[in-house]
């Protein structure tokens, strides 16, 4: 039987290299693209050596040649930490709107499916809570954030565009927290910056009071939400992500009990648009996907934190990457 050919832009990230593994795992012929302006070959090295896989070193903000036939499209390039998009504002805006259109019409010139990776940020800091999908956001368009909200909503609404003038078959996914294995140590996120802190021996960086809440999705829960959301027939926005919320105070609590570490939580002054709330509401996906997550946080953390402490010392002292000729 012939293989189901699938393009997974972001390939070498965090998330994408998960989403490789897992449709290499169904049967699939994986095409992994990547500019590794963020991601990491690492990620996907064990890969390379099946034919079922192949890799292209491309950005998907130029124009996208595939040759052959298509069936799938997930669209995960994109920077999504502040530090990065912070560092790359430009980029960020191209990969969220080129990239997003090329990509698009890419999955209409092949009569792909096409599932794109936006993220709770749309919501920006929210008025309501939990977030359901019909909540359209409170987002600051000129705020340092901006940058990645604003690129995330254009993207949604040109994949909506996609499907309603061009019937594309499309799905869109809304990411809350993620974590698990193969997140980058010093990329700005509470989750690895708390972990690295601890291994480090520093001081666990908590901002404003610590009162602000997030709600983190191991990342094999995530995964099982993506895949059963790209094979469903449902083509509006759906909440993916763990409800179970948590401050971040208490949250700097659990990682200093499970790294055992004699260090101190030290309090820094909040950052500009930083959201006060973050909850899913996973009513839609309970309904369409049959989809819960199922790894409680104490499990995945032990995981995680294992991850982190098999790698080579040298990457706990690693300085975010530096972005040059960016335009």
């Amino acid at each position: 039987m012939k293989r189901k050919r699938i393009l997974i832009t972001g390939a070498a990230g965090f998330l994408g290299s998960h989403l490789s593994d897992r449709f290499i795992k169904e049967g699939f012929h994986v095409i992994a693209m990547d500019n590794l302006i963020t991601g990491d070959l690492r990620n996907i090295e064990h890969l390379f050596k099946l034919e079922q896989f192949e890799f292209y070193h491309h950005d998907v903000s130029k124009f996208i040649h595939i040759p052959g036939n298509l069936d799938y499209i997930l669209h995960f390039a994109s920077p999504a930490s502040p530090i990065d998009y912070l560092k790359i504002p430009i980029q960020t805006l191209k990969v969220g709107s080129l990239g997003t259109h090329n990509c698009l019409g890419l999955a209409k010139a092949k009569n792909a499916t096409i599932l794109v990776a936006s993220t709770s940020e749309v919501y920006g800091d929210p008025l309501v809570h939990p977030q359901t999908e019909e909540y359209w956001g409170n987002v600051n368009p000129v705020g340092p954030r901006g940058v990645y909200d604003e690129a995330k909503r254009f993207q949604e609404a040109i994949t909506m565009a996609y499907h309603t003038f061009h019937n594309v078959d499309t799905r869109i996914i809304r990411i809350f927290n993620t974590y698990g294995p193969r997140m980058r140590l010093n990329d700005g996120r509470a989750l690895p910056a708390f972990i690295g802190q601890a291994l480090r021996g520093e001081d666990l960086t908590v901002f404003g009071d610590g009162s602000q809440t997030r709600s983190f999705c191991y990342i094999d829960d995530l995964v099982e939400g993506i895949y059963r959301l790209l094979m469903s027939d449902y083509n509006f926005p759906v909440n993916i992500g763990n409800p179970d919320e948590i401050t971040l105070l208490e949250f700097a609590k659990e990682i200093l009990e499970l790294t055992d570490h004699k260090v101190k939580i030290a309090f820094k002054e909040l950052p500009v648009d930083d959201p006060k709330q973050r909850q899913p509401d996973i009513t839609k996906a309970k309904a369409l996907l049959d989809w819960e997550p199922k790894v409680k946080r104490k499990e995945g953390l032990k995981i995680t934190y294992d991850y982190f402490r098999s790698l080579p010392e040298e990457d706990l002292y690693k300085q975010p990457k530096e972005f040059v000729s960016m335009k």
